[in-house]
């Protein structure tokens, strides 16, 4: 029997990660990684395993020491922590492991710190590897020679996990994605041919979420559409547990933006209680969406506008990932970008500077091409040399846009816009749930009230700028006198923590103290 540990690093301050909104919410973290519970089910039960997310809490490195293994995963963000814990454990003489996204893609990374590398998915590597660590004739390097069959992955173990130390949930339906994105990662580690897990799968980790009151679950799928035909019949089971468990549950997701030209799929979404979905639109700059071959923007005849209001006419918050840099962009694209994202209403926009990951199609392309910084950590934000702007002028420029779009009149505007002007209503698929079962209606609604109270008084403790709390008291009585919902209110609350993490996100940045996600 092996005493196993594996370890999440803590993330820097990122647009996912809402470090400043957490203690508003009263909580460490956002969401747990699903890799940690998920390899603790696939670990024989005659191992023992702890799961440590330095996001939750400090690791003990004296508990590390005294394992058989340690194992360590994370993204391209986490790698210089990566390093750094495994570099601690190289000194304990820990006998150590390494997989996740960043070292699938850059095997070399941490040299001889792990002592045993997983590139890809590891759901049959894992116990592989535990097997023949137990007879003393591990490998050095583990890869699948299929990808993973998604009917046989097993219920993660979320009890190995401080489940009420996350603000959210999270569950996986699907792996793969079917397009061609150029600079896409996800494509290299998990395929392109959309893999899903069963219905009654599904089901019971809804019900796993449930036990552990979770209330909010991200799908952390990265295209949950990616195989519309079988997503819908998942979509139909969820709406039906919903209905069964009285809307217990809310969810956001990602999508490609081809959702907005399929109405059932919309519908479904919203049945099942999808509020926010978040969008891989990266430019409004067609030229480079063709360039980077995202062309499932541009089917279908309707605008890039057109599209994102479709999907918020249908009942879903849209959230974007928008990009700096590309070939086809020249000095016209930072004013570009903020006019396509306030025309589009779109609150929440994860904007970035292109950066080229190992393996993808786009780092070949421009090491060809003499175009990749080498740097781990690059002076300008970003490895990608851009074609047509200055590097200098590029991270200057997209210093600009986060500290505009994140400023509190435009980023307020554009929340009214969609909650005010577009009439966005919160919870739609548990609202039509409410309309036919009003005790439950009003119960929820007393709840929301009391957690409102609660939230607004920890927003204003813990926003320390003034001027930022009476801008926000002001946005609330608005919202509460225009659109007296409790839900609606509690939603608006929220979005001010958030606007909160993306000023301070912006402010960061403009002070040079965040580059890019690289």
């Amino acid at each position: 029997m092996a005493d196993i540990v594996l370890i999440n690093p803590r993330f820097e301050a990122s647009y996912w990660g809402l470090e400043h909104v957490m203690p508003i919410l009263g909580k460490r973290a956002n969401l747990p990684v699903a890799c940690l519970p998920l390899l603790a089910a696939l670990t024989p039960a005659a191992h023992r395993v702890s799961l440590i997310d330095e996001n939750v809490e400090a690791i003990d490195f004296a508990r590390c020491a005294r394992a058989d293994l340690v194992g360590v995963t994370g993204m391209i963000v986490q790698r210089a922590r990566m390093r750094e814990i495994l570099a601690e454990l190289k000194r304990l003489g820990v006998f150590t492991v390494i997989g996740g996204p960043w070292v699938s893609v850059s095997e070399d990374y941490f040299g001889d710190l792990a002592d045993v590398i997983f590139v890809g998915e590891a759901e049959e590597s894992w116990p592989r590897f535990l097997e023949d660590w137990a007879r003393g004739r591990h490998q050095r390097r583990y890869e699948q020679a299929e990808k993973t069959d998604m009917s046989k992955v097993p219920l993660p173990r979320l009890d190995l996990l401080k489940m009420r130390q996350y603000a959210f949930g999270s569950v996986q339906f699907s792996r793969g994605c079917p397009f061609r994105c150029e600079f896409c990662d996800i494509i290299v580690i998990f395929g392109r041919r959309p893999r899903i897990k069963s219905e009654a799968q599904i089901i019971a980790e809804l019900d796993a979420l449930a036990a552990h009151k979770v209330q909010i679950a991200f799908i952390v799928d990265d295209n949950l559409i990616g195989d519309k035909r079988a997503i819908k019949q998942v979509l139909r089971a969820v709406i039906a547990w919903q209905e069964a468990q009285g809307y217990p549950m809310t969810f956001f997701t990602e999508a490609s933006l081809d959702l907005a030209d399929d109405g059932e799929m919309m519908r479904l979404m919203v049945d099942a209680n999808i509020v926010s979905v978040f969008v891989g639109i990266e430019t409004p700059n067609e030229a480079a969406l063709r360039e980077t071959k995202k062309l499932q923007n541009l089917r279908g005849g309707a605008s890039l506008v057109d599209k994102v209001h479709a999907i918020q006419r249908a009942g879903m918050e849209v959230w974007s990932g928008m990009i700096l840099g590309f070939d086809s962009d020249d000095s016209t694209i930072f004013a570009a970008q903020r006019q396509f994202i306030t025309e589009a209403r779109i609150v929440s926009a994860m904007i970035g500077m292109l950066v080229a990951i190992p393996k993808t199609p786009l780092y070949a392309r421009l090491a060809a091409a003499g175009r990749l910084d080498p740097a781990d950590q690059p002076a300008y934000g970003t490895n990608v040399i851009p074609l047509q702007i200055g590097r200098a002028e590029l991270l200057d420029g997209y210093r600009a846009v986060l500290a505009e779009l994140n400023a509190p009149d435009a980023y307020f505007a554009r929340l009214d816009d969609l909650y005010l002007g577009g009439r966005l209503g919160a919870d739609n698929g548990r609202a039509r749930y409410w309309r036919r079962h009003p005790w439950r209606r009003r119960r929820a609604q007393a709840v929301f009230a009391v957690q409102t109270a609660v939230l607004l008084a920890r927003l204003m403790r813990h926003v320390p700028e003034a001027e930022l709390r009476r801008h926000y008291r002001r946005r609330i009585w608005r919202i509460a006198k225009v659109r007296p919902d409790p839900s609606l209110v509690f939603l608006y609350i929220i979005r001010c923590a958030m606007h909160y993490h993306a000023w301070r996100m912006a402010q960061d940045a403009a002070a040079g103290r965040l580059a890019n996600s690289f």
